[in-house]
């Protein structure tokens, strides 16, 4: 039906209908996915982006030939990508090439032995065989429990905004179904004995900045996922989807306005009417969705009388993600024997954990997940020549590290681990280099404390404890990304935009 007829069915004449505006803050996957489905909702979509292009954390740089994806890498549940082309009338893979790894990821241990992970079962089975044959049964019943896990939280509860007390009691019967209270390690734990197989069976939370020790089991369902949908990467990177979603958007006639960060959210009487931008030029909206990192949003664009819930002590009291040291390397020759998606972990697991999340120490040991794009797509390097980065999972700002005074110290540490292990003569085929580190996270993306992912996705800090959709303090704010529900990870980001189609008001104006 065209919401902008001037006649009725009878052919009689009929105000007609204003659209919403909406000003979405940020151009993360949230934000582009929200600009999308509110558009296509009605709103007339204007998006405000603080860097000089699209992506957020899957911003792409650019650099010496070499093309550097920042920060997320690994798709999973793909038709959450494709839902949006749909809704414009298009199909996706005209416009994306994704691709299925095989396996999904190695994980080196650091006595040199590996296991490949995949949705492969009897590969699967081969491979938990080849450490610990007794296990085999264990893992099997570890499957069952997780598809347990992806039933009653991602069927279930996965599309709901929990924007209620009465919406968490609903939920109640089936996070004591799952025994939510436990860590995803200690359901390993019980079906797993072998120390190395209970770490290939928990690390995924590692992914999204959440300890395994922590995390609430539920996120076991993550295997069922990847069993069921894969794990895919985009040819040309993931910057390729960013730019096909920014494709899409400029087709739907929505602006992007770069290098054009939003200082504050006015409220008036309760609700957001607008954002002020950095120049002093107010842009007046009847809603605001923000993309950026939620604690930032509420601690520094909402003024302190605006907020009840998420005052500056409970955003301060909140446990955080960890951080992330990335650095981005291309070099002059190709490592044929290192797969596209690769763990390369050190020497401690536990013990390391704990100084990352509870100590909040940097330690001089470290296990590095390892990018390596173009074994799937040579293309992102100059020809003969390999595109990587190294990710070594760090604790946030709260543990005080000067990471100007440190970084270069620790990226030749993290050479030299690489070098020892998996890149042979590494550092003399090094020829370009960049690193982000935690401070970079709070300084160019407002992430609070230069946590990567928002709060960690503890039991006590996921669905209604996590910032909600629809903000809490006030009206026609909303909440997509990363540090919202259903938390963080490309796939729940894209669900984060989605459940706006549950909690955002009507996109026309009654006359």
């Amino acid at each position: 039906m065209n919401a902008f007829k001037t006649t009725d069915d009878r052919g009689r004449f009929k105000v007609p209908q204003q659209p919403r505006r909406a000003i979405i803050i940020g151009s993360g996957f949230g934000g582009l996915a929200a600009a999308i489905r509110l558009s296509v909702k009605g709103y007339q979509v204007q998006i405000f982006e603080k860097l000089d292009m699209a992506g957020g954390r899957a911003y792409v740089h650019k650099q010496d030939g070499f093309t550097f994806d920042a920060g997320p890498t690994i798709i999973t549940l793909p038709y959450l990508i494709e839902e949006l082309f749909t809704l414009c009338g298009k199909h996706m893979k005209d416009h994306v090439d994704l691709r299925l790894m095989s396996p999904f990821y190695r994980i080196r241990f650091d006595d040199g032995t590996h296991f490949d992970y995949s949705n492969d079962e009897q590969a699967m089975l081969a491979e938990v065989a080849k450490f610990s044959p007794e296990d085999v049964a264990g893992f099997q019943k570890l499957m069952k429990a997780s598809e347990q896990c992806f039933q009653l939280g991602f069927q279930e509860m996965g599309m709901i905004a929990f924007d209620s007390v009465s919406k968490l009691v609903k939920a109640m019967p089936n996070l004591m179904r799952m025994k939510a209270w436990r860590s995803i390690y200690a359901m390993v734990a019980q079906y797993i004995k072998h120390p190395k197989l209970r770490i290939v069976m928990s690390f995924h939370p590692l992914l999204i900045g959440g300890n395994p020790f922590s995390v609430t089991c539920v996120y076991s369902l993550i295997h069922i996922l990847e069993n069921r949908w894969g794990v895919h990467s985009a040819m040309g990177g993931t910057g390729a989807i960013v730019q096909a979603l920014v494709n899409l958007i400029q087709e739907r006639n929505i602006p992007i306005r770069y290098n054009t960060p939003v200082t504050r959210i006015r409220v008036e009487n309760g609700a957001a009417v607008g954002v002020e931008l950095a120049n002093g030029e107010f842009i007046a909206s009847d809603i605001v969705v923000s993309n950026g990192d939620a604690a930032w949003t509420y601690r520094h664009l909402v003024e302190p009388q605006h907020r009840k819930r998420w005052t500056n002590q409970r955003i301060a009291k909140g446990q955080y993600s960890s951080g992330l040291f990335v650095w981005y390397f291309g070099t002059d020759r190709q490592y044929p024997d290192v797969p596209h998606h690769m763990m390369v972990l050190g020497p401690r697991y536990k013990g390391l954990l704990q100084d990352i999340f509870k100590n909040h120490t940097l330690a001089k040991d470290f296990s590095l997940y390892l990018y390596r794009p173009t074994a799937t797509d040579p293309s992102l390097a100059p020809a003969g020549c390999d595109s990587f980065y190294a990710l070594s999972v760090v604790p946030n700002l709260s543990s005080g590290t000067d990471w100007s005074a440190i970084s270069e110290q620790y990226r030749m540490a993290i050479a030299t681990v690489l070098q020892d292990a998996v890149l042979p003569d590494l550092q003399q085929h090094v020829v370009s280099s960049k690193v982000t580190t935690p401070q970079d996270f709070q300084d160019r993306l407002w992430s609070y404390q230069g946590a990567g992912f928002g709060l960690e996705p503890v039991l006590t800090q996921s669905a209604w404890f996590r910032p909600h959709n629809r903000s809490e303090d006030v009206k026609n704010l909303f909440m997509v990304g990363a540090s919202s529900q259903p938390g963080a990870g490309v796939p729940s980001v894209l669900m984060s935009a989605k459940l706006l189609e549950e909690v955002v008001p009507h996109a026309f104006a009654v006359h």
